[in-house]
């Protein structure tokens, strides 16, 4: 799927951190009965990669990608597990290639003028600005818009439901990321009801 329609297809995109495999299903199913369906999974724990091809194997409905990419061959263990995008804090000219050879939409993490240079010259025009509040949020976007009219920004970082609104209002932001969506201490005491509630507000999110 092209990055552009992914971001589009969900307002808000849960960064999700699993300990245990066994939550990835019943997580993903709590999110898209929420109607959010672009669960971008990240690599910073063990369960990562296996989540994601649990995912991708029993919940089809699910637009299933993997965050927090830093090694290249990331990637290819991303696409073999059912991965159809990538996320990255960051962007090298190692990773752009990696991401390009492995065929895998790649949402590139930017958070200066000279990084989303850089991100273009390598053929992206859509990126996370991350750490988004850190960033300078949503003054930093607006001052984005100006020299990068062509780009389409998904901010992550500091994002809350409260803030999401002001993002999603901006004409270059598609979507934002935020972890409210998924709360570890609901997903620990499988409190999947909770978790969809949750979706469902992030859904109905403009």
């Amino acid at each position: 799927m092209n990055i552009r329609d992914i971001m589009r297809a969900s307002p808000v995109m849960p960064v999700i951190v699993l300990d245990r495999v066994e939550d990835a299903v019943p997580l993903a199913r709590a999110l898209v009965a929420g109607g959010i369906r672009v669960l971008e999974v990240t690599l910073r724990t063990a369960a990562g990669l296996a989540s994601v091809k649990a995912i991708a194997a029993e919940v089809p409905e699910a637009i299933v990608g993997v965050g927090t990419v830093t090694r290249p061959e990331q990637f290819a263990e991303a696409k073999a597990a059912g991965a159809v995008f990538a996320v990255t804090p960051g962007l090298t000219e190692e990773l752009a290639l990696a991401a390009k050879a492995a065929g895998i939409s790649l949402l590139p993490g930017v958070m200066t003028p000279s990084e989303v240079i850089a991100a273009l010259g390598w053929g992206f025009d859509a990126m996370k600005l991350f750490p988004a509040e850190q960033a300078g949020g949503l003054g930093m976007l607006k001052a984005m818009n100006g020299p990068f009219a062509e780009v389409l920004f998904c901010p992550t970082g500091g994002v809350t439901l409260e803030s999401a609104p002001k993002f999603l209002a901006l004409p270059n932001v598609a979507c934002v990321g935020g972890s409210w969506l998924v709360p570890k201490d609901k997903i620990a005491a499988g409190e999947w009801h909770i978790v969809t509630q949750l979706a469902r507000e992030a859904a109905a999110l403009k």
